[in-house]
């Protein structure tokens, strides 16, 4: 007897493509939508959530929770115009909170919009010729690569395949356009979807769509910005002499994971082909196909292609994306080691123009204290015109900047509080952290809240060991599923319930070692003071120039762990 579907697989094939009854939930005086136009929501870049900070107190006084929706756009390579930019800064007005969020995979999300603007904002977003499209929900999501606007055959080639990928892989069934746009056709988006016909509206996905979803990264082993290897599917380009010669296939890497479920687990794409240039997208689409045909769609937190190849092993995996490709792929070839590139400060693009890369604290563009970050930003596009790249790291890139301007940038940066790249520790610069409350519904402690405090903390404790300048990879979680990639730092600080977490130990800035986990349920006052056996013996132990990630493999995690737990005994979280 075969195994029950979830719940989502009746919801999706009822769906008539992704339609439901949206038009119908949108429209009443609810604030709030069913479960089914909740989930098929998703599809459309949305997640339906409440205000978490008043729900508890609403609820004392009988009321309902205040109600809203996050809405993530699609946007491949996160590539804006000025035109662009300017259009999303006023919408965040009129429909959201007043900011703009920059994700892990290098989009905006925005925040704390209301049902009777739902609607309208997904409908101005797609008149900006953007889209939101595909950026949540059971398909391919935003395709991630390099920001680098480096005007060279690497450069250019990452971005290209980054749009392909995006129409090839974006729902066909025109729901979309049907809800948000009245049918309407608008054909200049540089990645509308690919045309498809009524008795096939979904050549791809079917009208099941995916098991779960599944995230795609390109990029080189010269520049691991984005951890690719975090990815269902990771495809590094490979040179030589400049030219193209291919591409290696990683697949089966993913975060996410629950506390106290060994079923579920973190794990690091593997190895499984090369490919010529020629094969590029027929061997990108096996292993979409390969997910769609057998990832669980029984247990949604068993989903992933991490289960399918980890289980099945990559020999089992590599017969059957031979046999879905239609022909045998090459072996993997050998890469040289992985660098990685912050594209923070200024940097020349090899045309004559420079590009900048700006810093914003747990990627949140508002005017907030002493940083008047959107207001700058704002500023900057409308003077000059410059188009606008996101980064994987949460940060913003002005391209296409000329040599007389570049003072004129730092001084409207700085004059409204913006801390650059020079005045800011290196650890604190590449420190990273979900959203988490009061909007994530999944949030078990806070992240974006604490980053600026809790950095500052560590920066403090980094100067007193003399560390300050070492570049020490901390990313912050609210939960485990591991939105801000935790689990390749050097140190993780993962949710673990409200005002406490477990710490990981062990990963490497170069995303090809995950860590592992030392203390469970620190309070977040002593985190820091946790932390602090493990720099201490760093910087008495390291070698001439070695990094953390470096000294710990060296000395092993396993030993690091116990002299640790024995320094923090006397603290009754100073256990495993």
């Amino acid at each position: 007897m075969s195994a029950k579907l979830s719940g989502n697989e009746k919801i999706k094939t009822e769906s008539r493509y992704l339609r439901g009854n949206i038009t119908q939930e949108l429209a009443d005086s609810n604030a709030f939508v069913s479960d089914e136009s909740y989930e098929l929501l998703k599809f459309h870049g949305s997640y339906q959530g409440y205000n978490r900070d008043t729900a508890t107190e609403r609820k004392k006084q009988g009321l309902d929770k205040e109600w809203e929706f996050m809405l993530r756009m699609k946007l491949p390579a996160g590539r804006l115009t000025a035109s662009q930019y300017l259009a999303l800064d006023a919408m965040c007005d009129t429909h959201a909170n007043g900011s703009l969020r920059i994700t892990t995979r290098q989009t905006f999300q925005f925040h704390c919009i209301v049902k009777q603007h739902l609607g309208p904002f997904i409908t101005d977003i797609n008149r900006a010729l953007l889209s939101t499209l595909g950026g949540c929900g059971d398909v391919v999501r935003n395709i991630i690569t390099c920001p680098a606007p480096i005007k060279d055959q690497a450069h250019d080639r990452l971005v290209a395949d980054s749009y392909l990928l995006a129409k090839h892989f974006a729902p066909r069934g025109g729901s979309h356009y049907d809800l948000f746009v009245n049918g309407e056709q608008l054909t200049d988006y540089p990645f509308l979807p690919l045309p498809s016909t009524p008795e096939n509206p979904e050549p791809i996905y079917g009208d099941t769509y995916m098991p779960r979803k599944f995230k795609i990264a390109l990029g080189t082993p010269e520049d691991n910005c984005m951890d690719a290897l975090t990815n269902d599917l990771a495809i590094l380009a490979l040179y030589e002499d400049q030219q193209l010669k291919g591409y290696n296939i990683y697949v089966g890497g993913g975060l996410g994971m629950n506390h106290n479920n060994a079923k579920t687990y973190p794990r690091l794409a593997s190895p499984i082909a090369f490919v010529k240039p020629e094969d590029f997208l027929l061997a990108t689409e096996a292993v979409v196909k390969l997910q769609r045909d057998f990832g669980d769609r029984t247990d949604r937190k068993h989903a992933r292609l991490k289960y399918v190849v980890e289980e099945k092993g990559l020999g089992w995996t590599k017969e059957t994306l031979d046999r879905i490709a239609g022909k045998t792929l090459d072996a993997p070839k050998l890469t040289p080691s992985y660098a990685v590139e912050d594209h923070l400060g200024w940097h020349e693009q090899g045309d004559g123009k420079w590009f900048l890369g700006v810093p914003v604290r747990s990627g949140r563009i508002a005017d907030q204290g002493d940083e008047a970050v959107r207001s700058s930003i704002r500023s900057v596009v409308k003077q000059l015109g410059l188009p606008i790249i996101l980064t994987n790291d949460q940060n913003l890139i002005f391209a296409d900047v000329s040599e007389k301007d570049k003072p004129a940038i730092e001084a409207e940066l700085t004059s409204h509080g913006i801390r650059l790249k020079d005045s800011l520790t290196p650890t604190y610069r590449n420190s990273l952290a979900c959203v988490s409350l009061p909007t994530c519904g999944k949030a078990l402690a806070e992240a974006e809240r604490i980053h600026h405090p809790l950095m500052t903390e560590i920066d403090a404790m980094l100067v007193r060991h003399g560390l300050e300048q070492e570049d020490i990879i901390i990313r912050i979680a609210g939960c485990p599923n591991g939105c801000s990639r935790p689990y390749v730092g050097d140190i993780g600080i993962v949710g673990r319930t409200p005002d406490h977490y477990a710490i990981y130990i062990g990963g490497d800035k170069e995303g090809t070692r995950l860590n592992e986990k030392i203390l469970d349920k620190v309070p977040l006052t002593s985190v820091a003071r946790a932390l602090e056996p493990l720099l201490y013996l760093y910087k008495q132990e390291r070698n001439t120039t070695e990094t953390l990630s470096d000294y710990s493999a060296r000395i092993g995690v396993a030993s690091l762990k116990k002299q640790i737990l024995d320094s923090l005994s006397v603290y009754p979280w100073g256990k495993a």
